[in-house]
């Protein structure tokens, strides 16, 4: 049987894990995945490996990235430690979003780890590929002058540094 996801989401109490997806048929279905012996502190990557892996769920979850499995339970364990639903997710969001402006070189192993998940979940979401309906081969984009900001340069890129080679 060939499912495609269409939505996921969570129940926080009892916590569950809800997906919505089409079956070969074309026809919408729900499947509701209980997530038993969950709780505040669950190891979440280790719990989503499971719940993939899983005999019962695999099929299901087999083209739902692990990116947002674990996204959805840790709104779950937010709720569960006490926070908010409104709270959870904004955490959730902050989380696991990208920030132009931030320095990833000050970030720990696991926060950068989110982050280039996050990129790679979302370039994944927007790239265009052969066969698609929009996609163009060869695309040149011009970018707008920065108002604030002049053409940079360093004493490393001059010409005259190389005559000492």
């Amino acid at each position: 049987m060939e499912v495609t996801p269409k939505k996921c989401g969570v129940r926080v109490e009892p916590p569950m894990l809800i997906l919505k997806y089409e079956n070969s048929s074309k026809k919408l279905r729900e499947r509701i995945m209980p997530l038993r012996n969950f709780n505040k502190n669950t190891n979440i990557t280790c719990f989503t490996t499971e719940l993939k892996n899983n005999p019962r769920h695999k099929q299901y979850l087999q083209h739902v990235s692990e990116f947002q499995i674990e996204k959805l339970l840790r709104i779950i364990q937010a709720v569960l430690h006490g926070s908010s639903l409104e709270e959870s997710l904004a955490t959730a969001k902050k989380q696991y979003e990208i920030d132009p402006e931030e320095d990833l070189n000050k970030l720990d192993d696991d926060d950068l780890k989110k982050k280039k998940t996050a990129m790679n979940d979302s370039y994944e979401k927007n790239r265009k590929k052969p066969g698609d309906p929009d996609f163009q081969y060869d695309v040149e984009v011009e970018f707008p002058a920065m108002e604030n900001r002049g053409i940079e340069t360093s004493a490393w890129d001059s010409d005259s540094d190389l005559s000492d080679f």
